[in-house]
């Protein structure tokens, strides 16, 4: 049987595996500077068709920015994974004095970051439906492009009562949260009658 020594460094040991990962996040902040260097191009494609090459159809400038608000989306969901996962679960980052501290980092905890997850990928499914729909037309003359339409909303309203969901489920924790364990005291034996005390309210009260 294990001793309470042994119990408390396996413990150890199982707690300091969440620095495992550490490289994920690193490696989610190499894929922000991807998407931040994809965006620099697709800029700079919007450039050179608009003033070196001619210019472009409003149609077209439209669908171009929407890219961009896409990869800024993106980018954005990012970020909000890797601050929020490590806030959450490897270490806190200590913000407390600093200016630019994100306002949702101060109360954020596993259900609020899947509900600001479920809503940015909601947000980033809508700018996909909607470059889908500005290029219906000629979505539409494909063999399958009704069915490409109506699978994209289908699945965008899907997003949508997932993210109801876990908005719903996080208020029910808020409302309901698990109730406190009493600490016990190992020191001395529970007494068989505890003395009773009342509050302000004359609520009887048991005192430990």
């Amino acid at each position: 049987m294990a001793t309470a020594a042994q119990r408390s460094s396996l413990g150890s040991l199982i707690f300091l595996s969440r620095w495992l990962q550490v490289p994920l996040y690193l490696g989610l902040i190499v894929a922000q500077a991807i998407y931040v260097w994809q965006f620099m191009l697709e800029l700079w494609h919007i450039f050179e068709e608009v003033f070196l090459h001619g210019g472009m159809k409003e149609a077209d400038i439209m669908l171009a920015v929407l890219g961009l608000v896409d990869v800024v989306m993106i980018a954005n969901l990012l970020i909000m994974v890797i601050i929020g996962g490590y806030e959450t679960f490897v270490s806190r980052i200590k913000l407390d004095d600093h200016p630019d501290q994100p306002e949702w980092l101060s109360h954020v905890n596993a259900n609020v970051l899947k509900t600001k997850l479920a809503m940015s990928i909601i947000g980033i499914s809508s700018i996909h439906l909607l470059k889908s729909f500005i290029e219906a037309p000629t979505i539409l003359a494909r063999p399958d492009g009704f069915d490409t339409l109506l699978w994209q909303t289908i699945i965008h309203l899907a997003f949508i009562v997932s993210a109801m969901a876990l908005a719903w489920i996080d208020n029910l924790s808020v409302k309901h949260p698990p109730k406190a364990v009493p600490a016990v005291d190992h020191g001395r034996e529970p007494l068989a009658n505890p003395p009773k005390v009342t509050d302000d309210r004359h609520d009887p009260v048991h005192v430990l």
